[in-house]
């Protein structure tokens, strides 16, 4: 039964309860500089205090555009805490396609990271915010530190409601309606990897505008330690792993096989690691295995969607190098997580064939932001289509073998590609393109495209004026790694690109 408004506690909540257990100890680092508990504690609450006499509330969006600095962790607690929707932006989308997610989810609120305070500008010239404020001094807005600096830090109770939406997340491009995933507060109040038996000493390196905000709150609800870096580099990992004697780190396949192939990871003392989370993307089973061989049976496989939370894991020691095929594998599907394996007309499938995968969960968004039709596209008698080809065991292991969407997942976010080809195609000497992801040595997915140039208009369009235009227009998560040129595409029976053949061709072309 939902609990009633009265007694209904948010994540954010329980939260700062535990962090009132053990106020002095350092809850946070960023660069050097340690935040408490205590005082992450009161700066949410400050923060809070100076939202609301700015009128900002339950049922509005707040939108954040900045890196990993712990007064974003606060911030966005202080939103929660007053019951609005969070919307973080992803930092390597274009101007333009963060101005129009910024307008889409009604935003109330742009709080900005100083660091990121000319693109904020951008973003602002093209849709104005009624109040922006900044993480501290910055040539626009309001400095909502110094703002809060003069608010109380006593306690304020939570407002928000069980079926408020926690968070807006985006998980692709923004060309028409941009697609943002909802989930409520009533959902937020579960915790994947809270029953861990040690203290946990967090590190994050990737954006905590995804799942690196989930392992922050877990950590901190736990009683643990958050170490917080802006970006990945696996030498900065590797001394931070050493240094702070990190127990759990969260890392995309492909920057996982960054770090270990560092020269630092063979001399790095890493014997602290307890939970070495990889998800996100396919990995291939031979660089997991050098990842096994490498830091020991601390790897764990998050399989997931934003639209559907979690949805199976591989454990440690299901990473076995006895049995190579379950590192083929998502690992089992998650208690109290339903799964089938659908063919085209929704029939459930027996173990061992392939389909859709199809999920039901008490962690299913409530739906896309205002796009009702695309919702009842993929939320069907509460089952979730996920647009992923998987097979179930008989042992229970789910393998994700491809998927059904033509979405490119790489490092930062996930690349649509009728969009980019939109952006390719807009070039006066471009008549026709396709994008297709292609795997590299590593089962990771590049971006390619092949081209046809436009006979006759006198424009002289090469590899790198094309990914110069796709960078200005969609932002550099959209560049492809290769743009290759042809007369003609090829065709399937249907008239349509034949992605398939070009797929092959452009594996052979990097074999």
């Amino acid at each position: 039964m939902t609990a009633t408004p009265s007694t209904f506690r948010s994540h954010v909540e329980d939260i700062l309860d535990a962090l009132n257990t053990a106020p002095d100890r350092h809850a946070l680092s960023h660069e050097g500089r340690y935040v408490t508990a205590g005082e992450l504690r009161a700066l949410v609450f400050r923060m809070a205090r100076a939202l609301r006499l700015r009128g900002i509330g339950r049922g509005q969006t707040v939108t954040l555009l900045s890196g990993n600095l712990p007064e974003v962790i606060a911030a966005r607690y202080a939103a929660n805490l007053l019951g609005c929707s969070v919307n973080h932006l992803y930092n390597k989308l274009s101007a333009e396609s963060q101005a129009a997610i910024v307008e889409d989810v009604e935003t109330r609120a742009l709080i900005v990271d100083p660091r990121w305070a000319g693109r904020a500008a951008e973003v602002t010239a093209q849709v104005p915010v009624k109040d922006v404020l900044t993480l501290g001094p910055a040539p626009l807005g309001e400095d909502l530190l110094e703002l809060a600096a003069a608010e109380s830090a006593e306690p304020l109770p939570g407002e928000a409601r069980p079926e408020d939406i926690c968070t807006i997340r985006h998980t692709g491009g923004t060309t028409g309606h941009p697609k943002g995933i909802c989930s409520t507060f009533a959902q937020h109040t579960t915790y994947l990897f809270e029953h861990q038996d040690y203290p946990r000493r967090q590190l994050l390196c990737t954006t905590v505008a995804h799942a690196g905000g989930s392992f922050a709150d877990t950590t901190l609800r736990s009683g643990g330690f958050v170490v917080l870096q802006d970006d990945f580099d696996p030498a900065a990992v590797l001394a931070a792993v050493e240094r702070e004697r990190i127990t759990d780190l969260f890392l995309l396949p492909p920057l996982l096989y960054r770090m270990m192939d560092h020269p630092d990871a063979a001399t790095t003392d890493t014997s602290s690691l307890r939970a070495l989370v990889y998800g996100g993307c396919q990995a291939s089973p031979a660089r997991l295995a050098d990842a096994i061989r490498r830091f020991g049976p601390v790897l764990v496989q998050f399989y997931g969607q934003s639209e559907a939370g979690g949805i199976s894991m591989l454990m440690p020691d299901q990473h076995d190098l006895a049995r190579p095929e379950l590192l083929r594998t998502a690992g089992k599907v998650l208690p109290h997580i339903e799964v089938e394996i659908r063919d085209e007309s929704g029939r459930a499938l027996p173990n061992g064939e392939l389909g859709e995968i199809c999920v039901r969960s008490p962690h299913l968004m409530t739906g896309y932001w205002k796009q009702p039709e695309l919702t009842a596209q993929v939320l069907r008698d509460g089952w979730l289509h996920t647009g992923d080809l998987g097979r179930l065991d008989d042992e229970g292991f789910l393998a994700v073998v491809d998927r059904l969407k033509e979405m490119i997942i790489v490092v930062g976010g996930h690349v649509y590609t009728s969009e980019l080809e939109d952006v390719l195609n807009s070039h006066p000497g471009v008549t026709q393109s396709a994008v297709f992801g292609v795997r590299d040595a590593d089962n990771m997915e590049q971006v390619h495209a092949v081209v046809v140039r436009r006979p006759g208009a006198g424009v002289d369009v090469d590899e790198e004026e094309l990914r110069a235009l796709v960078r200005e227009s969609r932002g550099a998560m959209y560049e492809p790694a290769r743009v290759s040129f042809t007369e003609a595409l090829p065709l399937t029976d249907a008239g349509k690109p034949d992605k398939n053949r070009l797929r092959a061709e452009a594996e052979r072309a990097v074999a």
